[in-house]
Parts: structure tokens; C-alpha cells; sequence
């Protein structure tokens, strides 16, 4: 008799079809759901795969467009970046995922939904909390005694991958030093903080809907090695890691973002903006995509999005980004009021009062440093 039925988030890759076909020893109905982000993938090799292993049935969903917009977009305007490096591509797909692996649990009126992340990692904890805020019940096989004790493979996995050289980790860009020594001139596009096209100066090109954006971003970064990481993380669980990433399109989006952010907002908007930028990339990192106060950043940061308005040109070469100019109908920036030709409606006498009233604290402060050292 059938323990119920289990929306597995599966790959193809090795783990989760060892899990496809435990999960059936152990008496469930198996349904194998693909989820198509961008990745390189033979969708239809690893449909077959789940067939031939016994998958109830085998749904492989086109999630690039939503995951571009609803996912990539909010990531985009929040300058998001943990611990000043990694920009979050794999954290802010798995609550994507999760989502759409929930609503084929729902139709398909499964009992459970599992995958095969580890039990010492951060996928676990953002699908499983993704999960438990939609769907309350859920296997996880590498936290399961009977599974981890009867497969022992990953270790073999990583003394394969450790055998390997570093550059053939990497599948979405160049060898920087194997790409092209012209670069690529791209005038980025933003409305609300959101890139709404992308134009190749050159080649006269040009890309307007999200999808488009961001694939042709990724295909001009990876040509050019851009956005390759080889870092030591925190893991949300308590341990450090090693993680390499690439995110091409990502890299240049941020550079690209954060320019035209400083060159339109507010000196002090943009402060809160920054902890909270931060306050987001540490939610969707750790897994509370779903978390109310998730929601409230998001809401807080798309409002300071309002005036992120205008074009930013860059030049792609490298593995590096480079800015060339920006303008913007919204932005405060007045040419004549800092120029130091024209002295407009500033009294350079006004600043003598305004550094004076700033050096009361830090006369105190030392007057009282030179007190302690003299007794």
C-alpha cells in the first residue's frame, strides 16, 4: 500500500535520482518536478531519467520569466550582496522553486513535497522554509538515518569534484583571460530601479523585455569572465563553507544599479536603504523569502525606488565592468551648484559655521582622551 504521494524538486543529477528511486522503495508515489530557471539543462535527457527510474509523472515548468521579475528584479533594486561578495543567485531561486514545486503538490493532491539538499547546507532551510510557510509536509532523505547510512556517495562526489581543475567549475563564463580583448559598450536602461532595456552601443541592439535583459546581460558577462567568485561563507546553519559562483548578468546589473541608485537618491534615503539592502540580503539568504518582514523590506526598498530613473552606459572587458557615464531626468546632481567657476546661490562663508558645529564633539571627545593620558 502506498505511503502517499511526493513532489520531488529533482535535477537528473545523481542525488536526487538515488532519492527517486529510495523514495519508491520505501513505498511512495513519486512525482520528479524539473524547474527551468536559466540553468543549461537537457530538460528533456533528465525527463526521461525520472521516467525510466519510475516517476509517477514528470513535470519540468519554464520559471524564467517569473524568477527574472518577481525574484531577480526585487534582488536587483536592493543592490543585494551577502557578506560583500556573493549575490545571492542560488539563495534567491530556491524560494522560486519551492513556490512552484508547492502549487504541483497542491493540483496533483500529493501528501508530501522532499528534495535532496544536505543536511549540513542552506538549501534545506530555504526550501524547507519556503515550504512550511505553503505546504506543511515535507521529506527530507539526507536528514533521514535509513538514507545517508545506505548512500555514502557524497563524499566520492566531492573527491571528484576536488580532482578537477577550478576552471572547469565554472559552465556560464570565460577564463577572463581567455575572452575578448574589445570590449562590449552597453547602455542600461532603469525605471524604478528595475532595468527596462539594454542596448549593445555598437552593434545598435537592443533588449526589452525582463527575460531578454537578463539572458543577453548573462551572455555579454559570461563572453567576458565576469561575475566569477571563490569565496568562504557563513552558512545561516553555523559553519563556514567554501562557495563558488558565477553571476554575470548579476555583476553587471549591480555595478550598473548601484551607480544610477547614488546618482539619483537622496543622501539619506539611501542610508536606511543600504541596512536595509543588507536586512534583505540576509532574509532571502537564510531562507525567509516568505517572512513578513521579508515582505516589509521589499515594500520599504521598492519605494526608495521611485526616482532610480535614467541610463547608465558601461564597458564589459575582462572579468571587469567599468562605468562611462550615466544621466537621469530625476537626479539631483547640479552641475553648476558644485562647480567651482560659478559660485551660484552657495556662500562659501556658511561653511565655516557648519565645520565648527561639527568639531564641537570631536574637541570634547579628544579633550577628554588628553585628560585620561595626562593622569
Amino acid at each position: 500500500m502506498s505511503k502517499g504521494t511526493v513532489v520531488l524538486a529533482y535535477s537528473g543529477g545523481l542525488d536526487t535520482s538515488c532519492i527517486l528511486v529510495w523514495l519508491k522503495e520505501q513505498g511512495y508515489d513519486v512525482i520528479a518536478y524539473l524547474a527551468n530557471i536559466g540553468q543549461d539543462e537537457d530538460f528533456d535527457a533528465a525527463r526521461k531519467k525520472a521516467e525510466s527510474l519510475g516517476a509517477k509523472k514528470v513535470f519540468v515548468e519554464d520559471l524564467r520569466a517569473e524568477f527574472v521579475e518577481e525574484f531577480i528584479w526585487p534582488s536587483v533594486q536592493a543592490n543585494a550582496i551577502y557578506e560583500d561578495r556573493y549575490l545571492l543567485g542560488t539563495s534567491i531561486a530556491r524560494p522560486c522553486i519551492a513556490r512552484r514545486q508547492v502549487l504541483i503538490a497542491r493540483q496533483e493532491g500529493a501528501q508530501y513535497v522532499a528534495h535532496g539538499a544536505t543536511g549540513k547546507g542552506n538549501d534545506q532551510i530555504r526550501f524547507e522554509l519556503t515550504c512550511y510557510a505553503l505546504y506543511p509536509s515535507i521529506l527530507a532523505p539526507w536528514r533521514i538515518p535509513e538514507f545517508y547510512n545506505r548512500f555514502k556517495g557524497r563524499k566520492d562526489l566531492m573527491d571528484y569534484a576536488q580532482n578537477h581543475p577550478p576552471s572547469d567549475i565554472f559552465c556560464m563564463t570565460k577564463n577572463p583571460e581567455d575572452s575578448p580583448s574589445a570590449p562590449d559598450v552597453l547602455e542600461i536602461e532603469f525605471s524604478k530601479g528595475v532595468p527596462v532595456k539594454v542596448t549593445h552601443l555598437k552593434e545598435g541592439t537592443s533588449k526589452t523585455t525582463p527575460l531578454q535583459i537578463f539572458t543577453y546581460l548573462n551572455e555579454i558577462g559570461g563572453r567576458h569572465g565576469v561575475g566569477r567568485i571563490d569565496i568562504v561563507e557563513n552558512r545561516f546553519i553555523g559553519m563556514k563553507c567554501r562557495g563558488i559562483y558565477e553571476t554575470p548578468g548579476g555583476t553587471i546589473l549591480y555595478h550598473a544599479h548601484l551607480d544610477m541608485e547614488i546618482f539619483t537618491m537622496d543622501r539619506e534615503v539611501r542610508r536606511i536603504k543600504q541596512g536595509l539592502g543588507i536586512n534583505f540580503s540576509e532574509l532571502v539568504y537564510n531562507g525567509f523569502w516568505y517572512s513578513p518582514e521579508c515582505e516589509f523590506v521589499r515594500h520599504c526598498i521598492a519605494k526608495s525606488q521611485e526616482n532610480v530613473e535614467g541610463k547608465v552606459q558601461v564597458s564589459v572587458l575582462k572579468g571587469h565592468v567599468y562605468i562611462l557615464g550615466r544621466e537621469s531626468p530625476k537626479s539631483p546632481y547640479n552641475e553648476e551648484l558644485v562647480s567651482m567657476d560659478v559660485q551660484g546661490d552657495y556662500n562659501p562663508c556658511d561653511a565655516s559655521g557648519f565645520i565648527k558645529i561639527n568639531a564641537v564633539r570631536l574637541k570634547e571627545y579628544n579633550r577628554l582622551q588628553n585628560y585620561s593620558f595626562r593622569s
